[in-house]
């Protein structure tokens, strides 16, 4: 079976790295990517799987921020960890999702998830300001189905 996700140039991958190290330059909040081809349960589940296995829910201040998708399903979740949920509006994710999803929809994978990480980058940096101590508490490194598999 093909991995759709492999088809990211390595220029776009890049891009989706250098993404998420300008939306963490503001902020304590940390911004993950996971790419896989399907989605065999509910995509929240999986997300949340997804989150746990990359350690998410460790950070400091529970600012973690998960974008998970799966390419050849077409699915596509944003799951924030509980310390920027209470902070941020009930409808923030949807909002950012739904302008990932349009730009899905339009063939721009990379561009949409570049710009849903800078929303939340700026979300972030609005509730979690970077602070002179910060460290990068999470890998910038894209994750892939297989890794969690390990």
């Amino acid at each position: 079976m093909m991995n759709f996700w492999k088809s990211f140039t390595d220029q776009q991958k890049a891009m989706i790295r250098r993404a998420i190290e300008v939306a963490e330059m503001d902020t304590s909040g940390e911004i993950r990517v996971h790419i896989e081809n399907t989605c065999k349960e509910e995509p929240m589940d999986r997300a949340a799987y997804v989150f746990s296995k990359l350690g998410m829910q460790k950070t400091a201040n529970r600012n973690g921020v998960l974008f998970y998708l799966a390419v050849r399903d077409r699915k596509f979740v944003i799951l924030g960890d509980a310390g920027i949920n209470q902070k941020v509006p009930a409808d923030f994710w949807e909002n950012i999702t739904e302008v990932v999803l349009q730009n899905f929809r339009e063939g721009k994978i990379t561009e949409g998830l570049v710009e849903g990480v800078r929303m939340a980058g700026q979300q972030l940096k609005a509730h979690f300001p970077y602070q002179r101590d910060d460290k990068n508490e999470l890998s910038n490194e894209i994750s892939y189905g297989e890794d969690l598999e390990s």
